[in-house]
């Protein structure tokens, strides 16, 4: 059994995804590169390999509880803990040119099978093995997008930005973040969300501000947290930001 802190990101096999894998490797963790396709998967692990980290790809579909059930079991067999998950993966399916009312419900449903309930059964299929970690670290990825506080202030930065499947799912991922926390509060595990920032990524778009490298650091940062860290947070770079 490994003594090394092992790390599990789901969606890794591009962009926030990949550099959060790279950025702990660096540190010394040993990661699980996860992405839905076998292909993709061992391509980024050998990307971050032949960097001279420690990084193996594994195949996990969030939509599927196969998929999920296989990743529990080969990590139990190969390392019999999990120290890091971070619940990377996601998809913005809204149609930026429809009102919040005309979305479809095709649209909402796709969203949130990925966004959240994808995240849910994830974190409670691995739970078992975060609980044998000395300090096991969750890190939900949402957004600002996931701000009712900001959505509903004019002005503020996000007010005229409504992608409402995506924006809606983000904020019941917040939501999910507090209640886990809460139940976990008298463990060493500490479950918080990330707002990575507007990273130029595919999903991020051509006008995002935000470099990748720049966009994994609040993932790394709770992934990584020390015993005083937050529970039940949702930060950017340090940052609390508002419910």
């Amino acid at each position: 059994m490994s003594t090394k802190k092992i790390a599990l990101i789901t969606g890794a096999n591009k962009g926030i995804g990949l550099e959060t894998a790279r950025q702990l490797a660096k540190q010394g963790i040993t990661v699980l590169a996860g992405a839905r396709d076998e292909a993709k998967a061992s391509q980024a692990a050998a990307e971050l390999r032949n960097e001279g980290l420690d990084a193996h790809g594994i195949v996990i579909d969030v939509n599927d509880a196969g998929s999920i059930q296989k990743v529990f079991s080969r990590i139990e067999r190969d390392y019999g803990h999990l120290d890091i998950l971070v619940n990377n993966a996601g998809v913005m399916l809204d149609d930026d040119k429809k009102k919040p009312s005309e979305q479809s419900l095709e649209v909402w449903r796709a969203t949130f099978e990925t966004n959240l309930f994808g995240l849910v059964a994830t974190t409670q299929a691995l739970l078992p093995l975060l609980r044998k970690s000395a300090a096991g670290r969750i890190v939900n990825l949402s957004s600002i997008l996931g701000s009712i506080t900001l959505h509903a202030t004019p002005g503020s930065p996000v007010y005229d930005a409504k992608l409402p499947a995506y924006d809606v799912s983000k904020s019941a991922v917040n939501a999910y973040t507090v209640h886990l926390a809460w139940e976990l509060k008298d463990t060493p595990i500490k479950v918080n969300a990330a707002h990575p920032g507007w990273v130029k990524t595919e999903m991020g778009g051509e006008g995002a501000t935000m470099e990748i490298q720049d966009g994994a650091k609040t993932s790394v940062a709770l992934a990584t947290l020390g015993p005083d860290g937050p529970n039940g947070g949702y930060v950017h770079m340090g940052e609390t930001l508002p419910w």
